[in-house]
C-alpha cells in the first residue's frame, strides 16, 4: 500500500504572514523569521501569487533594515526584485516607490577620523568593515533593481532615479571611493544638479591633482552618452555652484584655469551651445 504524501496547508493571505514574522522580528529572532521570510514567500512565488511574496518580501527586508539587521535586509530586497523578475512586474511609479523605501532604510553611517590611539584604529578597522557591507548588500539590491527596470519598461540604461539613489550611496558610504563608478551612475540619471554638488564636494577633500580629473572624467563620460543636454546641465550646474559658493579663484587661478583642458571643453561646449 502507497504512503500518500501529506497534503500542504493552503496558503493564507500574506497579511497574516506579515504579522507573525513582525512579532518574531521583535522578539529578537532575526534569523529564524529570515528563513521563514525566504521560504514562504518561496510558496507564493511558487503559486504565482506573486503580489503576495511581493508584500512579504518588502514587509520583512524593511523590518529587518529597521532593526539593523544589514545582511538579512539586503537578501530580502534582491528577493523583492528577484520575484518582481519572476512575476514580470511591470517598472512604474508605484513599484520604484517600493524601491526607493527599501534604499532608504538602508544605514548611511559616516567613518571615524582623527585618529588619536590604538582603539581610535580598532573603531577605524571596524567602521571601515561595515561600510563596505553596507555598500555590497546595497549595491548589489539597486544593480538588480535597474536590471529590472531595463527589461519591464525603463529606458534602455536603466531607470534614472535608480542610477541617482546607487550613486549618492556609493559616494557617501563607499569606504575606497570610486568617482567613475559614481560619475558612471549620475550620467544615467537624471539629476545633473546633484552630479555637480558631488563633483564639487569631491573637489573640496580630494588630493591636490585629483579636482581636475575628476570634472574632466564627469565631463568625458557626460559626452559619452550621445545625450547633449546631459553634458550642458552638468556644466551649467557645475559652474553655478563653483561661483556660488565663490570657488572659481580657489580652484583654478585665473592663469591656470584658461589653460587647462578643462576651460578648453567648457568654451567648446559653450560655442555649440
Amino acid at each position: 500500500m502507497s504512503r500518500q504524501r501529506p497534503k500542504r496547508t493552503a496558503l493564507p493571505p500574506a497579511q497574516e504572514n506579515i504579522d507573525k514574522l513582525e512579532k518574531i522580528v521583535n522578539e529578537g529572532n532575526f534569523y529564524g523569521a529570515q528563513q521563514m521570510y525566504k521560504s514562504i514567500s518561496a510558496r507564493y512565488v511558487a503559486a504565482q501569487r506573486y503580489s503576495e511574496a511581493l508584500d512579504l518580501l518588502h514587509a520583512g527586508a524593511c523590518l529587518q533594515l529597521k532593526n539593523n539587521q544589514l545582511t538579512c535586509g539586503a537578501e530580502l530586497a534582491v528577493s523583492f526584485v528577484e520575484a518582481l523578475v519572476k512575476g514580470k512586474v511591470a517598472y512604474d511609479n508605484e513599484n520604484l516607490d517600493r524601491v526607493r523605501k527599501i534604499y532608504e532604510l538602508f544605514p548611511q553611517i559616516p567613518v571615524p577620523h582623527n585618529l588619536e590611539d590604538d582603539d581610535d584604529l580598532h573603531e577605524l578597522t571596524e567602521a571601515l568593515g561595515a561600510a563596505k557591507l553596507r555598500v555590497e548588500g546595497c549595491s548589489s539590491f539597486l544593480k538588480a533593481a535597474i536590471k529590472w527596470s531595463i527589461e519591464f519598461g525603463a529606458p534602455k540604461t536603466g531607470s534614472p532615479e535608480l542610477h541617482v539613489m546607487l550613486a549618492e550611496y556609493l559616494y557617501s558610504e563607499s569606504p575606497e571611493l570610486d568617482m567613475a563608478r559614481v560619475s558612471f551612475h549620475f550620467v544615467r540619471g537624471n539629476n545633473p544638479e546633484k552630479f555637480a554638488s558631488t563633483i564639487v564636494n569631491f573637489m573640496g577633500k580630494c588630493y591636490p591633482g585629483e579636482d581636475d580629473l575628476a570634472v574632466a572624467r564627469a565631463i568625458l563620460i557626460c559626452s559619452r552618452t550621445q545625450e547633449p543636454t546631459i553634458e550642458y546641465c552638468f556644466v551649467g550646474h557645475f559652474l553655478a555652484i563653483l561661483v556660488s559658493e565663490s570657488r572659481m579663484v580657489v580652484h583654478f587661478g585665473c592663469t591656470s584655469f584658461t589653460s587647462s583642458t578643462i576651460a578648453v571643453r567648457f568654451k567648446e561646449i559653450e560655442e555649440n551651445a
